[in-house]
C-alpha cells in the first residue's frame, strides 16, 4: 500500500483561511514576515489551533538564506513545529557548515530541525545527504538542482527537474544511502506528476511536500489533469503573489487545483 504525502500550496494572504480546506499543515516564508504582519499572525493562530507549520528560510525566493539571526529570532517568537536551518544553494559543504554553525549559535529553539540537502554532483550531494541524516530530525531535498538536468530524462528542463529528483532518490536507495528512519520532505516541484512515482513506489518515509503550483496556475486561469497536472509551469513565484486578492473564478481554479494535486498523489 502506498504511503499518504502530506502536502502544503502556499497561497496569497487574501485567501490563507481558504487554504485550511486544501492544506495538510501550513508552509511559511520567513521574508514575509517583516512587511505583511497579517501574514505572520495567520500562522501564530494555526499553531494555537494545533495545526503543524513549517517555516522555510526562502532561500528559493531570496537567492539565499533569510539572515540567520532574525531567522532565529522568527523561531524563537513563532515556535513553528518544523524549521528550515538556513542552507547555500547547491553547496553542499557549506550548507553542512551553516548548518553547525546555526545549531551552535542558536541552541535550544523550539521545533523539529529540518536539514536542507544541497550539492551540484551526486558525490558532493551525498555527503550533504549522510550529514543531515545523521544530525538533521528531518531531510529536505529541492526539485531544481542543475544536477537533475544531466542527469534526469525529458524534452524540457521541467522534465528533467521531474525525473531527475526521482533518479536521485532512487539512487540514494540503490546505493544504501536513504535513511528510512527520518522523515523527509520534498520542497517545491516542476511537475506534479513527479510525486505519483513515490506513491506507487512505497517510498514511505517521504512525509511531505510543498509546491504553490496548483494556487499559482488557477491564478493565471490553467486547470490541471487528474492524470499529470499540467505539462508547463507558470514562472511567477508566489511570493510575488502575496498580496494579490483572488476572483471567485481563481478560486474555484484553485480548489480544483489542489484536489486534482490529491488526485495525483492517490488520495
Amino acid at each position: 500500500m502506498g504511503n499518504k504525502i502530506l502536502v502544503s500550496h502556499e497561497s496569497p494572504i487574501s485567501i490563507l483561511k481558504n487554504s485550511l480546506v486544501y492544506n495538510d499543515y501550513d508552509y511559511a516564508l520567513v521574508h514575509l514576515f517583516e512587511k505583511h504582519n497579517d501574514y505572520y499572525e495567520f500562522f501564530k493562530h494555526s499553531l494555537l489551533n494545533n495545526r503543524d507549520v513549517l517555516l522555510d528560510n526562502s532561500i528559493f525566493e531570496l537567492g539565499k538564506a533569510f539572515d540567520s539571526a532574525k531567522f532565529a529570532s522568527y523561531v524563537d517568537s513563532l515556535k513553528p513545529t518544523y524549521y528550515i536551518i538556513p542552507d547555500v544553494l547547491e553547496d553542499g559543504y557549506e550548507t553542512v557548515d551553516s548548518f553547525i554553525k546555526f545549531i551552535n549559535e542558536y541552541k535550544n529553539l523550539p521545533g523539529v530541525k529540518i536539514g536542507a540537502v544541497q550539492g551540484k554532483t551526486y558525490d558532493e550531494l551525498v555527503d550533504c545527504y549522510r550529514f543531515m541524516s545523521e544530525n538533521a530530525d528531518y531531510i529536505a531535498i529541492s526539485f531544481d538542482f542543475s544536477y537533475y538536468v544531466i542527469t534526469g530524462r525529458g524534452r524540457n528542463k521541467l522534465e528533467r527537474w521531474c525525473s531527475g529528483r526521482q533518479q536521485f532518490i532512487n539512487r540514494l536507495i540503490q546505493d544504501g544511502f536513504w535513511n528510512w528512519n527520518k522523515p523527509h520532505h520534498l520542497l517545491g516541484c516542476s511537475l506534479a506528476k513527479e510525486f505519483k512515482y513515490y506513491v506507487d513506489n512505497n517510498i514511505y518515509n517521504i512525509r511531505s511536500c510543498d509546491t504553490s503550483n496548483p494556487v499559482v496556475a488557477g491564478i493565471q486561469g490553467l486547470r490541471y489533469s487528474s492524470d499529470f497536472g499540467l505539462n508547463d509551469k507558470p514562472t511567477i513565484k508566489l511570493a510575488d503573489l502575496i498580496e494579490h486578492k483572488v476572483t471567485d473564478t481563481e478560486m474555484d481554479n484553485i480548489y480544483y487545483n489542489t484536489t486534482m494535486f490529491k488526485s495525483i498523489l492517490r488520495r
